[in-house]
């Protein structure tokens, strides 16, 4: 692993939050998600995105094994990003 990409996996699992529900949508907005394509953990198609643990996975391959397979997803493999603490009150 090169020192950019170990800089890189340091700085994403820094972002991870909490493990979504299995009906929920992983937040993975942030730009360090996307590099070079690799073979896809789940479906072993080409995709740029990479988990918080620094697997190379399709945000929907995640989701649905998620969904498929809950009890093992507490375990954290797929995560959200953490969301940051708002500074504004957004009242109506």
């Amino acid at each position: 692993m090169t020192t950019q990409a170990r800089k890189t996996a340091r700085a994403l699992a820094d972002l991870a939050g909490d493990v979504p529900t299995p009906d929920a949508l992983l937040d993975w907005r942030n730009s360090l998600h996307y590099q070079r394509h690799a073979p896809c953990v789940l479906c072993r198609r080409p995709t740029p995105p990479r988990s918080h643990a620094g697997e190379a996975a399709h945000k929907t391959c995640a989701e649905v094994w998620i969904a498929a397979h809950p009890d093992e997803s507490r375990s954290g493999r797929f995560v959200s990003d953490r969301r940051a603490a708002s500074t504004t009150d957004n009242h109506a």
